[in-house]
């Protein structure tokens, strides 16, 4: 699949690509799982916004990293979000990839954490996140915290 990435700080994005961004969220998050919850929590305004866009220009998959302090001490990766058509592909994987690059980049080796859907921890695992073992309800959705941690 061709796949056109970019990263852009909040203040970059046009209120094309931010609707795009949040339209995706809503579609995945709120409509297929179901779970009604407030995605605009402000936390956007202070992120990085990793855009993946198919050769026809739209989007299909996102993510958020947030800088350190924000919402953890570290560095933070979320919603994490692939467009149903496009899922399968490995697309997943290279998201996460581009993600943690950025990170590792803009915020040095500080630690990344993510808030995982507990039926993804195996996937994050590949990416060497590791439960630190606090596990919750989030919006009625069983999660499990996670850090990367570049000499662990």
């Amino acid at each position: 699949m061709n796949v056109d990435w970019q990263i852009k700080h909040y203040n970059d994005l046009s209120l094309n690509e931010f609707h795009d961004i949040i339209a995706l969220r809503m579609q995945v998050f709120v409509v297929e799982q179901d779970c009604p919850y407030l995605d605009l929590d402000g936390k956007d305004k202070k992120s990085y916004h990793l855009i993946a866009r198919n050769g026809k220009g739209d989007v299909i998959a996102t993510a958020r990293i947030l800088p350190p302090g924000l919402a953890y001490n570290d560095c933070a990766i979320g919603r994490v979000v692939i467009a149903e058509e496009a899922r399968g592909q490995g697309l997943g994987h290279d998201l996460m990839d581009e993600c943690m690059k950025y990170a590792l980049v803009e915020f040095g080796n500080s630690p990344i954490v993510i808030s995982a859907q507990k039926h993804l921890e195996n996937y994050y695992g590949k990416h060497k996140f590791k439960s630190t073992g606090k596990e919750y309800l989030e919006d009625g959705i069983p999660h499990v915290e996670m850090k990367f941690e570049i000499n662990a």
